[in-house]
């Protein structure tokens, strides 16, 4: 999802890390004033723009104070985030 990988806590996305850049869903909120920090931008995807969730670029996370602010405000937010659910998967050879 997002081009990345997942790093899921409680069942739940947190943060993604992608190619140069970290996707951190937090708490919406918080959407604008995490706007005003350095290489943050909000995530769009197909013309739809989705508050909660930042992209911040890999340049903007150089020191380890950087990165923990983006991963305690989305561990912060994690603990109140609902879950997307469950899916199963239907194993192909028993369906139709």
């Amino acid at each position: 999802m997002f081009g990345s990988i997942a790093f899921m806590v409680n069942k739940k996305m947190c943060v993604t890390v992608g190619h140069d850049r970290l996707m951190c869903r937090i708490d919406p909120e918080l959407h604008d004033a995490a706007l005003q920090r350095p290489g943050a931008r909000t995530v769009k995807m197909k013309g739809r723009a989705y508050k909660g969730f930042v992209y911040v670029s890999g340049e903007s996370l150089k020191s380890k104070s950087d990165l923990d602010y983006w991963l305690k405000l989305a561990r912060a937010f994690n603990k109140r985030a609902k879950s997307s659910g469950q899916r199963t998967r239907r194993d192909p050879r028993t369906s139709l």
